[in-house]
């Protein structure tokens, strides 16, 4: 994994998932003890007025799959996320690791290694990759295109966002939203290459005072340090 090219894969399978789907535009009508439906438009103000009230964080469950290779991994743990795109992914199995970034700079650290990869946040974030845009909605908008798709549960809605600009490793995101709430209760991200990742959120907690130094990495001494852009 200290090699460039191990951690470059290693990025594909976190973030850069994509497999066009072919999905309906409109939601089934919803039964008299739910929500009436929503345009695509409408529910992305109501999640805004959900998600830009505070900083929020969350337990996660994801799955990555790379179809060229037949691979799909399983990770879990937890995500803090600050507005304007800062992040902060911990992961505890199968192993642990941290990714970081301040909206400007990536961190990766394995401390098993006590490597850290150091990199452009915006080459691997930026339009909303890496579920980015749960800390800058105002990406939704801009660089998307919205329209409903069918939920996979009947409680849930189902928006697709499909960038304006196309690209190879981002061709589509889904997000699955609690119709009560407004609660993202998981994000799918597809790419061109037929591969996939899926992002399951549990335990929301929103916090009005979450500070900025948790998006911020000091490398440890004597760390073997990898830079993504040399």
């Amino acid at each position: 994994m200290k090699s460039k090219t191990a951690i470059l894969f290693f990025l594909i399978c976190i973030f850069l998932i994509d497999k066009p789907c072919i999905c309906q535009n409109t939601l089934p009508a919803d039964s008299q003890n739910q929500r009436p439906s929503l345009s695509a438009e409408q529910l992305v103000k109501n999640l805004e007025k959900r998600y830009t009230v505070a900083d929020f964080s969350a337990t996660f469950f994801q799955e990555s799959t790379l179809k060229a290779m037949d691979i799909t991994d399983t990770a879990t743990g937890k995500v803090w996320f600050k507005r304007p795109g800062m992040m902060r992914w911990e992961y505890e199995t199968p192993e642990k690791y941290a990714i970081i970034s301040d909206g400007t700079t990536l961190w990766i650290f394995r401390p098993e290694d006590n490597q850290v990869v150091v990199g452009d946040a915006m080459s691997y974030f930026g339009n909303g990759k890496g579920a980015s845009f749960l800390s800058n909605f105002k990406l939704v908008k801009d660089v998307y295109l919205l329209s409903l798709a069918d939920p996979a549960n009947d409680d849930q809605y189902r928006l697709k966002l499909v960038p304006h600009q196309k690209q190879l490793d981002l061709s589509a995101i889904f997000l699955n939203i609690d119709k009560k709430t407004f609660d993202i209760k998981s994000v799918q991200t597809l790419n061109a290459y037929n591969d996939e990742t899926r992002i399951e959120f549990s335990d929301l907690i929103f916090d009005p005072d979450m500070k900025a130094s948790l998006f911020k990495f000091r490398i440890p001494d004597g760390a073997d340090v990898v830079r993504l852009d040399e």
